[in-house]
């Protein structure tokens, strides 16, 4: 009888709602199993472990935690972990200095040299790290160098890209820095983009480091194209602003709709904000950009304000405010309202049945906040024949 290899353990730094480490676990060719995920917010770890149901959840500072109190507590030997994810908040690269601990954690450490205490601590085999696309280019390019130098100190080989979540199947031009590292001789391997998106992203100045559908390397590969606003959420029921709807009206009528539903036959999280009489007023005048607002009903705001989502186009980057229509461009393509929590959850790539601890403002920020699990599934899928 052949016998099964046991599931490649993960720790999730940094870790939020646990949907970056989520989408590891729903790699389709591999066994990712999360151990451990450590985050400053209560609310977040909570969700953390609702979602986890097996993994330790550290709701602290991950300064006051010694990385060889957590290895004994997973009962793991130093080299036996498979990888460590996360994305230390940015915050902190200012400080980064090149990396020299070697007799464990230091409480003056910046929120990336924890980060590098872990791995210097368990070495796994691998580790992804993942970040807003401003580390590129933030103090000219010597924070991302400084990490590297870090990473290659301690014997990986890394790499980083600028990945597009939407050309992974998210509904949502949301792009992250990804830096990949594998113990020295392996293998980098990104993932190969599944759908092509039209759009207008960040991007880089060196087209080398964004991981485009349109290059050469991808062209012999067929792609999609990138999912649209309403084949993500349009099986939802249409509610108006300050209605909450708990039951699915239809059958989910794409691809997209029935995998985020996962058999699930609740529907949670889908109760729109109660809009003031005003601002249904503006919603209704809303459009691509604030210039659709006439100018008596808005004072100022930015171009993305009060603006309209395009059903038949990929969401824009959505935030911690997306229930709100004068932070950002949130407003539903078709209802006179802003999004959902279940509709901003949708646009990430969370299934229909993901938990989410804490009251309505909570969840809506753990949403925004969030990497789309979809883009964890892409990296994980493509990492694990390296790290198997």
């Amino acid at each position: 009888m052949r016998q099964l290899s046991p599931p490649m353990k993960v720790i999730d730094l940094f870790c939020g709602t646990g949907g970056f480490s989520k989408g590891f676990e729903k790699s389709r060719n591999a066994d990712y199993e999360t151990v451990f995920g450590v985050d400053l917010l209560p609310n977040s770890v909570k969700t953390f472990r609702l979602n986890h149901a097996g993994a330790l959840g550290i709701s602290d500072d991950i300064r006051k935690i010694r990385c060889e109190d957590v290895r004994n507590a997973l009962k793991l030997r130093r080299g036996e972990l498979a990888l460590i994810i996360g994305g230390p908040p940015c915050q902190g690269f200012s400080s980064i200095r090149p990396f020299r601990s070697s007799e464990g954690d230091d409480p003056r450490n910046s929120l990336f040299e924890q980060f590098a205490n872990f791995v210097n601590c368990f070495r796994p085999r691998a580790l992804v790290m993942e970040n807003v696309v401003g580390l590129a280019t933030h103090q000219g390019g010597r924070s991302i160098d400084l990490i590297e130098e870090c990473f290659r100190s301690l014997g990986y080989d890394c790499e980083w890209r600028i990945l597009n979540a939407a050309t992974f199947g998210v509904p949502q031009r949301r792009e992250r820095l990804i830096l990949i590292g594998i113990q020295k001789g392996g293998k980098i391997a990104f993932p190969e983009p599944s759908h092509h998106c039209d759009g207008s992203t960040i991007g880089h100045r060196n087209r080398a480091k964004m991981l485009l559908a349109e290059d050469d390397l991808f062209l012999t590969t067929k792609l999609v194209p990138a999912v649209t606003v309403r084949e993500a959420i349009d099986d939802l029921p249409q509610i108006k602003s300050g209605e909450t709807a708990n039951k699915y009206e239809c059958s989910p009528s794409t691809p997209y709709q029935k995998d985020r539903r996962n058999g699930n036959t609740v529907l949670t999280l889908h109760g729109s904000t109660s809009h003031s009489p005003k601002m249904l007023e503006i919603i209704r005048h809303s459009g691509k950009n604030i210039s659709s607002i006439p100018k008596h009903l808005i004072s100022s705001g930015f171009s993305s304000c009060y603006s309209r989502l395009d059903g038949d186009m990929t969401s824009v980057t959505i935030t911690v405010n997306f229930v709100h229509p004068a932070s950002n461009r949130c407003i539903h393509p078709k209802c006179d309202r802003a999004l959902t929590p279940r509709e901003g959850a949708r646009l990430q790539s969370f299934d229909d049945d993901f938990q989410f601890a804490g009251n309505r403002s909570q969840v809506v920020k753990q949403i925004g906040n969030a990497v789309p699990p979809l883009l964890g599934r892409a990296i994980g899928e493509a990492l694990a024949p390296s790290i198997k």
